[in-house]
């Protein structure tokens, strides 16, 4: 079999995914017939000169593809009915709704997820296909997909039944332990294991949030300008906004009691405001809690990148300021792993644990199993650790080019300096300019860059460009400046 399989060294693509591709096309082809035993994973690598896993990683993909099946005891085979050979299912005929039909009845909250929806789609489909400046997305091409996968592949072998199988809705307890070691120590984080609930990111979190915490009508503080997603979980749940003002100390606490002292919740990023990059004060950090126990009311600190800070002493979290602090703190991999891990966590004061374990009961019950096991081990035999502090590097380096080029080709057109914080820079547009004509001109030469408009509620000011440079390969971030400057003259 071996000799039928042609793999090239040379070539940029893995060699896992080469081995895949080469056994795939002879199955399709016929060269390896249906019922075909093929040679073992350890067998193959040899005749190959690969490593067991790459065969393996391989095999696995054919398996999960159903082009192999595998027989307990006997070995790996060719499937007798391959995929493109199943009949496909038929089609209801397609029904043209009448002109005179009313649409379909919906809740109030359907409605008002629909029209969330539709403003995100209208602020950021712009920006979605772009190769630079996209926001929130880390390096792809510094993912540590070797060791990833050699983990993955291990913690399979050993424990694919448990994984199988339901967990707990709470997360895997080895994880929440890791967690709660990592959060004391790197941000402060006052917690348990038996705090912590593993979710499947922030979106998650606050959606839990607003189930537990909020009736519909109840007002919530949200930063302004601030995350549009989020709101539009909380407009889901039925809350009543309330957009406070952000400036250089964040959070206006003192606008926010002026406006709506009654807020049973109050949203906040206070590590890097988003999109403003800038730090909550600790005199406002007190004057929040102070406000939140006086009221008998919650903070929702969103922690969402706080592994990126490049100038001075990481800062503590908002919720280990003082005891027992009437805060719920989130944290997710999206932005230091990858967003299609899907895994995040959210930090509960102990009163409330039994409440949100059952709400993710009444969710979706659990995140990925074998997700979080791998993860587990990731973070517990030290490679996150190594990970973070490699793409702060990275993401300093990119930052300070980002800023160089804009200098260069950029001035007079946009004004844009160095963050102490964060994933992005905002670009200043000169007064008066509107900052959505600029996203439109920018999204028309292949350069993502919303506007800091669109994540502006009640507050305006001068218009600025969002630039996300941690995705961005270093060798694109000139050519994506030099596009912008000239779509912007």
């Amino acid at each position: 079999m071996a000799t039928s399989l042609v793999l090239d060294a040379s070539s940029q693509a893995p060699l896992h995914r080469q081995l895949y591709e080469a056994l795939r096309t002879s199955i399709v082809a016929g060269r390896l017939p249906p019922g075909t035993r093929l040679l073992s994973t350890r067998s193959l690598a040899e005749q190959l000169d690969l490593s067991r896993n790459t065969v393996m990683s391989a095999y696995t993909q054919l398996l999960s593809e159903g082009y192999l099946v595998g027989q307990l005891g006997s070995g790996t085979y060719v499937a007798k009915e391959l995929p493109e050979r199943m009949p496909a299912p038929r089609r209801a005929p397609i029904r043209t709704p009448s002109k005179s039909a009313s649409p379909p009845p919906i809740s109030k909250r359907g409605s008002t997820m629909a029209a969330a929806h539709a403003g995100l789609r209208a602020t950021l489909g712009m920006v979605q296909a772009s190769m630079a400046f996209r926001l929130g997305m880390p390096s792809v091409d510094a993912f540590p997909s070797e060791l990833w996968g050699r983990l993955h592949h291990r913690r399979w072998q050993r424990s694919w039944r448990d994984v199988l199988s339901h967990q707990d809705p709470q997360g895997y307890l080895p994880l929440r332990r890791a967690l709660a070691d990592y959060l004391a120590t790197s941000r402060g984080v006052r917690c348990g294991p038996e705090q912590i609930l593993i979710v499947n990111g922030s979106q998650q979190a606050i959606s839990l949030v607003a189930q537990v915490l909020l009736d519909p009508g109840d007002a919530v503080w949200v930063e302004d300008p601030g995350y549009i997603v989020a709101q539009g979980v909380l407009k889901a749940a039925g809350a009543s906004l309330v957009h406070v003002p952000v400036d250089e100390e964040g959070l206006n606490v003192e606008a926010a009691i002026q406006l709506s002292p009654n807020a049973r919740l109050a949203t906040v990023t206070p590590s890097s405001q988003f999109p403003l990059g800038v730090t909550l004060s600790h005199r406002r950090r007190l004057a929040l809690l102070q406000w939140a126990e006086r009221s008998n009311a919650w903070v929702f600190e969103d922690d969402y990148d706080s592994e990126y800070r490049y100038v001075g002493r990481p800062l503590a979290a908002l919720q280990g300021l003082t005891p027992d602090a009437r805060v719920l703190y989130t944290g997710t991999f999206s932005k230091v792993l990858t967003p299609n891990l899907r895994l995040g966590y959210l930090v509960v004061p102990e009163e409330l644990v039994d409440t949100f374990i059952a709400a993710r009961t009444f969710s979706d019950f659990q995140s990925a199993p074998l997700e979080q096991t791998v993860l587990t081990d990731f973070i517990t035999e030290g490679h996150f650790s190594r990970h973070v502090r490699r793409m702060r590097t990275l993401y300093a380096e990119k930052q300070a080019l980002l800023v160089e080029e804009a200098r260069r080709e950029l001035a007079g057109l946009i004004d844009i300096g160095p963050a102490d914080t964060g994933m992005h820079l905002l670009g200043w547009l000169p007064p008066g300019m509107d900052d959505r004509t600029a996203a439109e001109r920018a999204a028309a030469a292949g350069i993502s860059a919303p506007p800091l408009s669109a994540y502006r509620g009640q507050t305006s000011g001068r218009g600025a460009l969002l630039l996300g440079y941690a995705a961005v390969p270093e060798r694109d971030i000139s050519e994506g400046v030099r596009r912008l400057a000239q779509a912007l003259r």
